[in-house]
């Protein structure tokens, strides 16, 4: 018998040989790979999202190679969206020039493939599924299950709370999945890694991570004005020279094209607003006449994990171990994770069909080819920490010597980044008139296809309301208000006063405010299943 408050009810048991908590490239990777090996093995996979993909958000151009090596055929039936590159472009922008610079080394994309990683989860899923893992999408991990030190499995959330947390007329007690090990393969900001990542200690010997948030769209444009295959990248405006970021242009089939942008939120300005930057970049004078005329088909928002591999925590755990971008293995100067994702899943499948252990992963993982990869590109990330123009310098440094100078950088926690109110002396903003869509972040939510049962409990917290009303008003005026794409968070004023009002229905899972709010005073936990995004394509 568990309890939920005074209330005592009954849970169902499963048990696996492995529990693999994330339908994204690295934990579907990881199924696949081992019943690949072990047949017999019995593999259940857990996702959030309503369906494989509805919660997959990526810029993405995608290296093939450990696709290749996953699934030799896979060409012969390729996902949905799937198109060569093409030709690389690198621009400087200011507010009114577009001037080209030369492609750096890690972004030339010659042999790789514009794809939708939502499109490339959904058809992995079927790929698993054929094998025989057992996968249950609208299910989350709400939370681990540890015995006498040891993760034994998850706990997947209950549905049917009413909005106080207590069980309603329709309540399901959210199933125990117990298994052998736990494959933690959630993702960026994972809400069960993030648990076990601080009830382990797997962070006490590296840097703090450090994320970025990405905004991506989905454009149906005129003919004839899409080349497909063609990838252009941005640094500069909309972005003053002390904030970390850029943008994108993938050209796809079919009169498509993907436009994205992403802010490091290691950011200072506690007045920037990372939704309207993008928005911006989409309304300059050299991106403006490709997409004038066309239509947003979907729309999504999501953090990215950027510390490399000074913020890697360690991978294992007594029962678990982190894959992919739950532990933080993207190349961030490649822009590219999916192949780094899809091999740290095929080696911990590799190592548990051998060992039926996650004992010795973390160990296995950095004598590998994907460690070497990101301790080639650590310093380049963290370089930008002093700005646009040092940056640049340092990632060319780090470039001719192949990362082999004798230091590495270290990252900052994001949420301690911020300058208080008058602190950052910045321009007036230098900013266009904006006619593209979405008029504004509540349209945006729109194409993103939300939906959260309103009756649930607030998936966000916030433990201390007041500081939400005294120090972060007077210190930062409220930034959620702001870094959060959504407008979630707003501040209403009643009787003279201030209060927080959380309007989580709109939420998009991006956990920018996990991770950016300067009082760590957020918490983002998972919803109802299958609640949420639901992307298109993206």
């Amino acid at each position: 018998m568990r309890g939920l408050g005074s209330v005592e009810i009954q849970r169902e048991i499963m048990s696996y040989n492995v529990v693999v908590v994330g339908a994204g490239p690295a934990g579907l990777a990881a199924a696949i790979r081992l019943k690949q090996l072990k047949p017999d093995m019995r593999v259940c996979l857990l996702e959030k999202g309503s369906q494989v993909g509805a919660h997959i958000l990526s810029g993405c151009v995608m290296e093939p190679t450990a696709l290749d090596e996953l699934l030799p055929e896979w060409r012969k039936t390729p996902p949905a969206i799937c198109v060569p590159a093409a030709k690389d472009e690198f621009v400087l922008l200011t507010k009114t020039r577009r001037i080209k610079l030369p492609t750096p080394p890690q972004m030339h994309n010659h042999g790789n493939f514009i794809i939708s990683l939502g499109s490339l989860c959904a058809w992995l899923a079927q790929q698993a599924e054929a094998l025989g893992v057992e996968i249950f999408p609208g299910f989350p991990a709400a939370a681990p299950l540890i015995e006498n030190g040891k993760v034994i499995g998850v706990r997947c959330g209950d549905m049917g709370l009413n909005k106080g947390g207590t069980p309603g007329p329709n309540f399901a007690a959210g199933v125990d999945i117990h298994a052998g090990v736990t494959v933690l393969a959630e993702g960026c900001r994972g809400s069960v890694s993030k648990q076990l990542i601080k009830q382990f200690k797997l962070d006490a010997d590296c840097s703090p991570q450090t994320y970025g948030i990405g905004f991506k769209e989905l454009w149906q444009l005129p003919a004839g004005r899409v080349k497909p295959g063609f990838i252009q990248h941005s640094i500069g405006w909309p972005l003053d020279s002390r904030t970390y970021g850029g943008s994108f242009l993938y050209h796809l089939d079919q009169d498509r094209v993907y436009v994205g942008f992403v802010a490091g939120l290691d950011y200072q300005d506690p007045n920037f607003k990372p939704f309207e930057a993008f928005q911006q970049f989409k309304n300059h004078p050299s991106v403006k006449p490709l997409l004038e005329g066309g239509e947003i088909v979907s729309a999504g928002t999501r953090a990215l994990i950027e510390g490399g591999l000074q913020s890697l925590p360690k991978l294992e755990m007594a029962g678990g171990l982190l894959v992919g971008d739950a532990a933080g293995t993207l190349n961030v100067p490649k822009i590219k994770g999916v192949h780094v994702a899809l091999r740290s899943g095929m080696l911990a499948a590799e190592h548990l069909a051998e060992h039926n252990s996650s004992e010795g992963f973390d160990a296995r993982w950095r004598s590998s080819a994907s460690a070497k990869e990101l301790h080639k590109v650590r310093n380049i990330r963290p370089g930008f920490h002093k700005g646009l123009w040092f940056g640049l310098l340092n990632g060319a440094l780090e470039t001719i010597t192949f990362g082999k100078l004798p230091w590495t950088l270290k990252n900052n926690a994001d949420w301690k980044s911020l300058d208080k109110l008058g602190a950052y002396l910045r321009a007036p903003e230098d900013y266009a008139t904006r006619t593209l869509p979405p008029k504004d972040r509540l349209s945006s939510v729109f194409f993103a296809a939300t939906s959260h049962d309103e009756h649930q409990p607030a998936h966000l917290k916030v433990p201390d309301t007041n500081i939400c009303v005294g120090r972060c008003v007077t210190e930062y005026d409220n930034p959620c208000t702001r870094f959060c794409p959504a407008q979630v968070y707003e501040m209403v004023e009643e009787n003279g006063t201030k209060r927080l009002q959380i309007n989580a229905a709109n939420c998009v899972h991006c956990k920018t405010c996990d991770i950016k709010d300067p009082y760590e005073n957020i918490l983002w936990t998972t919803p109802e299943g299958g609640s949420g995004p639901n992307y298109q394509n993206l």
